[in-house]
């Protein structure tokens, strides 16, 4: 009896022991972020110029023609600089560069792709700065005579290129939307 006891017993006992699930370390994810779809709406002023922006984008407007996008669901804003040009236009392209170089410190890779738009007199360099630079993206226009435009998004945050890469995606197709519809007046 003590035998049949013990062996009930001891097959009860495996039974619990073996029929656990194992626990099993949660394998690693990462946050999704997903934006709405953008759309564009033009964007007129007194300024020299006109463009389209992204319709989920608050304007602001500064002083001497310059423009803040503020995209508040992504705490980021794209600051838009105009410049008349007055024969300083070297000055201009150096500036503009200069700026974008000065994050090479915290950048991983700086691309730089050129803007030609001969039809509108529209040119200039659209950069992409990978890494955890204080900014992700920026761009010059200018028709070389008359006008000069610079742009720049800015992230209210610490830099962490991997964490606002979604927003940066986002915000860098409506920087590229902002160069290809430049129009001078």
């Amino acid at each position: 009896m003590k035998i049949k006891l013990f062996l009930a017993l001891f097959l009860v006992l495996s039974i619990t022991i073996c029929c656990k699930d194992d626990v099993l370390p949660k394998p690693a994810s990462q946050l999704r972020l997903e934006y709405p779809k953008a759309t564009y709406q033009a964007f007129t002023s007194p300024c020299p110029f006109t463009f389209e922006i992204n319709r989920t984008a608050n304007v602001e407007a500064d002083k001497d023609c310059g423009y803040s996008l503020h995209y508040k669901k992504m705490k980021a804003t794209v600051y838009i600089t105009y410049k008349p040009v007055q024969n300083n236009i070297d000055k201009l392209l150096r500036d503009a560069q200069k700026l974008t170089y000065e994050h090479v410190i915290k950048a991983d890779d700086i691309l730089e792709q050129p803007f030609i738009n001969s039809t509108d007199k529209v040119y200039g360099m659209f950069y992409r700065v990978n890494g955890n630079a204080a900014t992700n993206a920026q761009f010059y226009v200018t028709d070389s005579v008359k006008h000069f435009l610079t742009g720049s998004v800015y992230f209210y945050a610490k830099p962490n290129y991997d964490s606002i890469m979604p927003a940066t995606d986002y915000i860098k197709k409506d920087m590229r939307k902002i160069m290809e519809t430049i129009r001078w007046k």
